[in-house]
């Protein structure tokens, strides 16, 4: 019996030490994400940051929530990420919204820009 005992703390202590620390930030782009394929240069780019763990896009509260590990990447740097493919992000505070720009959106008319 004490040994059974002995086995499920280890592994519980185990499963603890292994644990990710997942953290949810939500930010707005500028430039506004405009149509699906804004949506999409976001999410393809950004799910390729090491650490990033799910994206959710809202074209209407023009918003980017994003799942990240903790430990593989600081808030700091994931925002920063937005960078490599010409977006710049900044958090929300929790309540804020965003005001959508009316703009009409060069990549709905057939022109997609080019990432990296």
């Amino acid at each position: 019996m004490k040994k059974s005992i002995l086995a499920i703390s280890l592994c519980l202590l185990a499963a603890v030490g292994y644990a990710k620390d997942i953290k949810t930030v939500v930010v707005t782009t500028t430039p506004q994400m405009h149509c699906a394929n804004c949506e999409n240069r976001v999410k393809t780019n950004l799910i390729k940051v090491n650490g990033v763990e799910g994206i959710t896009t809202s074209l209407v509260a023009q918003t980017v929530t994003v799942k990240y590990d903790a430990d593989k990447i600081s808030e700091e740097n994931l925002i920063k990420s937005f960078q490599d493919f010409k977006y710049e992000a900044r958090k929300l505070k929790p309540g804020e919204k965003v005001v959508r720009e009316k703009h009409e959106c060069k990549e709905e008319q057939g022109v997609v820009y080019e990432t990296e």
